[in-house]
C-alpha cells in the first residue's frame, strides 16, 4: 500500500467534515471549499476545463516520447503505472466489500491535477507519475479521525478483513501474472521445450572470420544437439564448447525448417575479468572459443482456454519459487557484501554485469525498464516474460513484514491477534513504538534502490 494509508496521514477533509455530507451553516460560516477538479454550485461534478489540460498534457508527453523514438519507452512507463494502479484497485475493492471507508483512490502524487467524487471516494489525477494510491481511515491507532467514521477504519474491522485488505495489493499482482501467463499461452503456445539459437557473430580481430562462420554457421541457426546430445540452454551449449578447445564438435543445427550437421572446432582462449572471451594467451586456464553470441527461444505448442489455466498456474509458481530463492541469495550476507563490492568496485561491476545469472545483481527500475525495452524489441513474448517476473518481484518485496509495505500492517495484525485475550477486548499495537524502525528500514531500502541504480547506469545489464 502506498504512505497515504500509513501512519500519521489524515483520514478526512482537513475542516474534520465527512466527505460528501452536507455542511451546516451558521451566522457567519465561510462556504465550504469545494474539492479541486469540481465546479462551483456543480455539485462535485467535474470540471471539463481541467480535464482537457489534462488530456492537453497527456497528448505531449505521449508526443515528446513518440519524437524522440522513445516509444518503447512509454510502454514500459504506461506498463508500470497501469499495475500500481492494479495494485491499489484490490486494496480499493476489499476494502469497500468489507465496509471499510475509502475517501481517494489517485493516480500519481503531488498536486492535484483533475478529480471528481463519486459517492464519499474522490478518484483522480496529480501531477507526479510515480505510482499511485487508496486513501483508507485508521490504517494505524495514529491516524486521526472523526469519531462519526471510526467504526469504518480499517483498525476496527473484524482481523481477517484487515489480512484480506492488506494482502490484496500484492494478490492483485500474482493474479496478474497469471493473466499475462494465460493469455501468451492462449496466443503463442505453452514453452515444452528450448531451443539454443546463433543470434549473431564476435569480431576476432585480425581474422576475416571466427571458428563458427569458418564451420558454415548462420545467424538464426538453432543448435538442436551436440555430438548426438541435446542442448536446450545457453549455459549448458556454452560448457560444452568451453571445456573442448581444439576438439572438433559435430553440431545438429535447423536452419529455415530443415536439418543439418556441421563441424565447427573451438579455438583456444581465455574469460577476461570483464566476463568476455579472447583469444590467444590470457588469464587462468584456456577455455574453447568459437565466436558467436547465443540466446534461447522457447518451442511453444498450442493450448486451449481450459488446460492453459493449468499450465499458466505452474508457470507462475515456478517463477515464484525461483524469485523466492534470488531474493533470498541476493539479501543474504554474502549476497549483501557482493552487492556492496559492486558498488566500490567498477571491475566488480562490469564482471557482474555482463554475467547477471552467476551474480548477484540488484537490478534498480531503472535496469527493468532497460532489460524490458530489450525485450520489447525481441518480441511480444519476451516483455510479457519480463511483467509477469516484475509483477512477482514486487508482490513478494511488497509482504515484507515491514512498515509501510503491506507485510507491515500484515504483521501487525497478526501480532494484535495474538495478543487479543478470548473473550476481552481487541488489543492495538501502538505504531509509534514501530516508526524507528520503519524508518531505518526505509533508510535502508533507499540506500540500496540508489545503489541499485547507480549500478544499472554505470553498469547496465543487458538481455541476451
Amino acid at each position: 500500500m502506498s504512505a497515504r494509508r500509513g501512519a500519521g496521514a489524515p483520514d478526512v477533509a482537513r475542516t474534520g467534515a465527512v466527505p460528501g455530507a452536507p455542511v451546516p451553516r451558521g451566522p457567519g460560516a465561510r462556504p465550504p471549499v469545494p474539492p479541486a477538479g469540481a465546479r462551483p454550485g456543480g455539485g462535485g461534478g467535474t470540471d471539463r476545463r481541467a480535464l482537457l489540460r489534462l488530456a492537453a498534457g497527456t497528448a505531449a508527453v505521449v508526443g515528446l516520447f513518440l519524437g524522440f523514438g522513445r516509444g518503447d519507452l512509454l510502454l514500459f512507463i504506461v506498463a508500470i503505472l497501469v499495475i500500481v494502479m492494479l495494485h491499489e484497485l484490490g486494496h480499493f475493492a476489499t476494502a469497500k466489500w468489507s465496509g471499510m471507508k475509502v475517501t481517494e483512490y489517485f493516480v500519481g502524487f503531488g498536486p492535484r491535477l483533475w478529480s471528481v467524487r463519486k459517492g464519499e471516494t474522490e478518484y483522480g489525477v496529480k501531477a507526479v507519475p510515480a505510482g499511485g494510491y487508496v486513501k483508507i481511515p485508521g490504517m494505524t491507532n495514529l491516524d486521526k479521525v472523526d469519531p462519526a467514521d471510526e467504526p469504518r477504519t480499517y483498525r476496527q474491522r473484524p482481523f481477517h478483513q484487515r489480512i484480506l485488505v492488506a494482502c490484496a495489493g500484492s494478490g492483485m499482482h500474482f493474479l496478474i501474472a497469471f493473466v499475462l501467463a494465460w493469455s501468451a499461452i492462449l496466443a503463442f503456445g505453452a514453452p515444452t521445450s528450448s531451443a539454443v539459437r546463433i543470434a549473431g557473430f564476435v569480431h576476432w580481430p585480425g581474422h576475416a572470420t571466427n571458428a563458427a562462420q569458418a564451420a558454415g554457421l548462420h545467424a538464426g541457426d538453432t543448435v538442436l544437439a551436440v555430438d548426438g546430445k541435446a542442448v536446450t540452454t545457453a549455459e549448458q551449449f556454452s560448457s560444452i564448447v568451453r571445456r573442448s578447445p581444439g576438439r572438433p564438435l559435430h553440431l545438429m543445427i535447423q536452419r529455415d525448417g530443415h536439418g543439418l550437421v556441421l563441424t565447427v572446432t573451438p579455438v583456444a582462449g581465455h574469460l577476461l575479468p570483464d566476463g568476455s572471451e579472447t583469444i590467444g594467451p590470457g588469464p587462468g586456464p584456456a577455455i574453447g572459443i568459437i565466436g558467436i553470441s547465443s540466446s534461447v527461444d522457447p518451442v511453444l505448442t498450442p493450448e486451449g482456454p481450459f488446460r492453459a489455466v493449468g499450465t499458466a498456474a505452474v508457470q507462475v509458481a515456478r517463477t515464484t519459487s525461483a524469485t523466492v530463492a534470488g531474493l533470498g541469495h541476493v539479501f543474504s550476507p554474502h549476497g549483501l557484501g557482493s552487492f556492496v563490492h559492486q558498488v566500490t568496485d567498477s571491475q566488480a561491476a562490469a564482471k557482474a554485469a555482463a554475467n547477471p545469472a552467476q551474480s548477484d545483481r540488484v537490478m534498480s527500475l531503472v535496469g527493468a525498464g532497460r532489460i524490458a525495452v530489450q525485450a520489447e524489441h525481441k518480441g511480444v513474448l519476451y516483455f510479457i516474460d519480463v511483467l509477469i517476473a516484475l509483477n512477482i518481484v514486487i508482490a513478494l518485496v511488497n509482504m515484507l513484514p515491514m512498515l509501510p509495505l503491506d507485510g507491515g500492517h500484515v504483521a501487525i495484525a497478526l501480532y494484535e491477534r495474538l495478543r487479543t485475550r478470548r473473550g476481552g477486548p481487541s488489543y492495538r499495537a501502538d505504531a509509534a513504538k514501530l516508526l524507528p524502525v520503519a524508518y531505518a528500514f526505509m533508510a535502508v531500502l533507499l540506500v540500496v534502490v540508489l545503489s541499485a541504480a547507480f549500478l544499472d547506469i554505470a553498469h547496465p545489464v543487458s538481455l541476451h
